[in-house]
């Protein structure tokens, strides 16, 4: 059973911090591509950051600069590094894994809660 595992979520200050984790277990086939996207309520789904197996990154427009994506391919485990954080942030963040299959199955965690407030 493939499980996708988010952690890292909790409640900053503006100008704050965080640092997500993702781990993806029980995979029989290799990751494609790890990254995560955000859900504020009542808004569009957006991608944060992704990264795919061989190193390729991609930011959503609103980072610019302040989140930071890595990877550990060996622990099936991603990274995002958010800095400078404003109340916009706020959402849930989700991680998706894409596996390399023929029809490239996408997996999602549960999300985690990122909220910025005074």
């Amino acid at each position: 059973q493939v499980q996708v595992v988010e952690s890292g979520g909790g409640s900053v200050h503006p100008g704050g911090s965080l640092s997500l984790a993702c781990t993806a277990s029980g995979l029989t086939n290799r990751i494609a591509v790890m990254g995560w996207y955000r859900r504020a309520p009542g808004a569009q789904r957006e991608l944060v950051a992704d990264i795919a197996d061989d190193g390729n990154i991609n930011y959503g427009t609103f980072v610019k600069g302040r989140f930071t994506i890595s990877r550990d391919n060996a622990k099936n485990t991603v990274t995002l590094q958010m800095n400078s954080l404003r109340p916009e942030d706020t959402a849930v963040y989700l991680c998706y894994v894409l596996l390399d299959t023929h029809d490239l199955k996408l997996y999602w965690g549960q999300g985690t809660q990122v909220t910025v407030s005074s």
